[in-house]
C-alpha cells in the first residue's frame, strides 16, 4: 500500500511540474496570405570594428569566401554604411583612386583612422557579387540634402552631367540604379539626437530633393523608432508624406541583463539564457504596436516597417577593442534569430525588410574571420534552414505551446512559422526554447495535401556551444527523422533547444 502511495505522489508530481514530454499543438491552413517579402531576410554591415576591414575587405579586395558564404544563403540585400557611422560619413571621401582618397576619424567606433579604401564602388560591387540588392543610409545627422541628392545623382543618373561623368571617369559607365534609401539612421540619437517632429521636418526637406532618375524609382526609408518609442511612429506617419515613403525603420536589441552590463557572448547559465530570449519574444509585441499606430495612417499597408537592425547585442570579447563589439555567437543566438524571424514571417503584411546587426565580426554576426581563415556560426545556419520562406506566401498559424519557466517567469517554449513557396512546396519552421524538454508538436494541416516529410534541426548539446576557428562546425545543421505522418496528423518530436526546419512531400 505504502509504494502505491508513494507511486501515485510520483505521478502527481510529474503532473504538477511537468517532468513529462510536453505537448504543443499546431494548426496551419492552406489560406491566401500575404508574402514573406526576401528582404525581411537583409544583412547590415557597418564601418565598425571588423566588419567592413578585415571582414569583407583585405587589403584592396573583397573577400570571395565569405561572398561564396553569402551567396549561399540567399542574402537579399546589405545596408551600409551605417548605423551610427552613416551620419557622419561623406560619400565623396571614398571614390577615386584609393591613395588618392581623404582619410579621415571613425569617431564613434573607437577613434581608428579610416582611409575610406572601401567605399560607394567597392561596396557596390559587393552587392553585385553576392547577387543582393544595396541599401544606403544617408547622411542627415553631418550631412546636407545637396549631399544627399549629389550622391543619388552619382549613382543612378545615366545622362550627361559633371556627377555622372565623375563616376565614369571612377570606372563605372552605367549607372547603379540603387534603390533602397535610408534618410537619416538613429536620428533620436547617434544620428542627431532630433525630437520627432524636428526629424520630421528634416525628412520632408531631404525627401523633396531625393529624385527619381530614369530606371532608378527611389524607396524612401524614414528614420523609425528606438523600440518602444511609439511617440515617434505616431509623429513620423502624422507628419511625413507618406506617398512617397517606402518604409519606416525601428531598432531592437536583445540584451540578457542591462545596457552597462549586457552579458557575456560565451560564458553564461540558464538565468541569462532565459532573460535573453524572454526580451527577444519582446520583437512580438514592439512589432504589433508599432503595427497598430501605423494602421491608422496607412490602412492599405503600403509602408513598410523596416527593422533594420535587431539581433543580440553582449559584451565584447575578452582582449578585443571594446569599441569593435565582436562578440562570439552560441547555439542561444541561432535560437534568438529563429524566434526574431518567425515573428516577422508572422506579420509579413507590414514588416516588409529587416535587416540583422552585423554580417561580419560584430555583434550577431553570420561569420568571423581570423586572417585568412573564416567559420559560420550558429545564426548563418539558421538563414540558410530559413531561406526557403523568401517570397513564400504566409500560411497562417495557430499555436498552443507549453511554457518554457524559469523561476518566476514564464516564456512560450515553441514558435513558429509556415509558408508555401512558388512551387507549391510548404515548409514549417519550428523553435523549441526549453532547454531540458522535449515537446511533441502535433500539427492539423487545413487544406494542405502531404504525404511524407522532410527535415532539418540545428542544436547542440549546450546552449552555450560555439563554433571555433579550432572546432568550426561544432554547431552545425544536420538531418531531422523526428517527424512523422500519424493518420491526418504531423508529429513532431522536437529535442530541447533545437531548431527545425519541415518540408511536406
Amino acid at each position: 500500500m505504502r509504494m502505491k502511495v508513494a507511486a501515485l505522489a510520483f505521478l502527481l508530481l510529474v503532473a504538477m511540474t511537468g517532468i513529462q514530454a510536453q505537448q504543443s499543438t499546431l494548426t496551419i491552413r492552406d489560406t491566401s496570405g500575404p508574402v514573406i517579402s526576401r528582404f525581411v531576410y537583409g544583412h547590415f554591415s557597418e564601418h565598425l570594428g571588423r566588419c567592413i576591414y578585415d571582414g569583407f575587405w583585405t587589403g584592396d579586395k573583397i573577400r570571395m569566401d565569405i561572398v561564396d558564404a553569402l551567396k549561399k544563403i540567399k542574402v537579399p540585400m546589405l545596408r551600409w554604411p551605417g548605423g551610427c557611422f552613416a551620419d557622419q560619413y561623406h560619400w565623396r571621401d571614398a571614390i577615386g583612386p584609393r591613395d588618392q582618397r581623404k582619410k579621415t576619424v571613425n569617431t564613434t567606433w573607437g577613434m581608428v583612422t579610416e582611409d575610406n579604401s572601401f567605399g560607394t564602388h567597392e561596396y557596390l560591387e559587393l552587392c553585385h557579387l553576392i547577387g543582393c540588392e544595396p541599401y544606403i543610409a544617408g547622411n542627415v545627422g553631418s550631412g546636407t540634402p545637396e549631399e544627399m541628392s549629389n550622391w543619388l545623382e552619382y549613382l543612378n543618373f545615366n545622362g550627361k552631367s559633371t556627377l555622372a561623368d565623375l563616376r565614369r571617369q571612377n570606372g563605372r559607365d552605367q549607372p547603379w540604379n540603387v534603390s533602397f534609401w535610408g534618410v537619416g539612421n538613429e536620428s533620436w540619437g547617434c544620428g542627431g539626437n532630433m525630437t520627432p517632429e524636428y526629424y520630421s521636418t528634416q525628412y520632408r526637406r531631404y525627401a523633396e530633393f531625393c529624385k527619381n532618375y530614369p530606371g532608378a524609382p527611389l524607396k524612401l526609408i524614414a528614420s523609425g523608432a528606438n523600440g518602444d518609442d511609439y511617440n515617434w511612429t505616431e509623429v513620423l506617419m502624422k507628419n511625413i508624406p507618406l506617398r512617397n515613403t517606402w518604409g519606416i525603420s525601428m531598432h531592437y536589441y536583445t540584451i540578457a541583463r542591462n545596457w552597462q552590463h549586457k552579458g557575456s557572448a560565451t560564458q553564461f547559465g540558464e538565468d541569462d539564457y532565459f532573460s535573453a530570449l524572454a526580451n527577444c519574444l519582446r520583437m512580438e509585441e514592439l512589432v504589433s504596436k508599432n503595427s497598430v499606430i501605423m494602421n491608422k495612417y496607412d490602412p492599405a499597408k503600403k509602408v513598410a516597417l523596416v527593422v533594420d537592425e535587431w539581433g543580440i547585442w553582449t559584451d565584447p570579447e575578452p582582449g578585443t577593442n571594446p569599441a569593435f563589439l565582436y562578440q562570439q555567437n552560441s547555439l542561444r543566438d541561432a535560437l534568438i534569430a529563429a524566434s526574431t524571424l518567425n515573428i516577422f514571417n508572422n506579420h509579413c503584411d507590414r514588416v516588409k525588410m529587416a535587416a540583422l546587426a552585423q554580417t561580419v565580426n560584430v555583434l550577431q554576426s553570420l561569420i568571423l574571420t581570423d586572417k585568412d581563415k573564416m567559420l559560420l556560426t550558429p545564426t548563418y545556419h539558421v538563414f540558410d534552414l530559413y531561406k526557403v520562406h523568401q517570397d513564400a506566401k504566409l500560411l497562417p498559424v495557430q499555436l498552443e505551446s507549453p511554457d518554457y519557466v524559469y523561476g518566476s517567469g514564464k516564456i512560450p517554449a515553441v514558435n513558429a512559422s509556415a509558408s508555401r513557396d512558388a512551387s507549391g512546396l510548404v515548409h514549417i519552421s519550428l523553435v523549441n526554447l526549453d532547454p531540458a524538454k522535449k515537446v511533441t508538436v502535433r500539427t492539423e494541416l487545413k487544406g494542405i495535401s502531404w504525404n511524407g516529410v522532410e527535415g532539418r534541426i540545428l542544436t547542440s548539446a549546450n546552449f552555450t556551444d560555439v563554433n571555433t576557428f579550432d572546432h568550426p562546425d561544432k554547431v552545425k545543421p544536420a538531418a531531422f527523422t523526428g517527424a512523422k505522418k500519424e493518420g491526418g496528423q504531423l508529429v513532431v518530436e522536437m529535442p530541447p533547444h533545437s531548431v527545425v526546419v519541415l518540408e511536406l512531400k
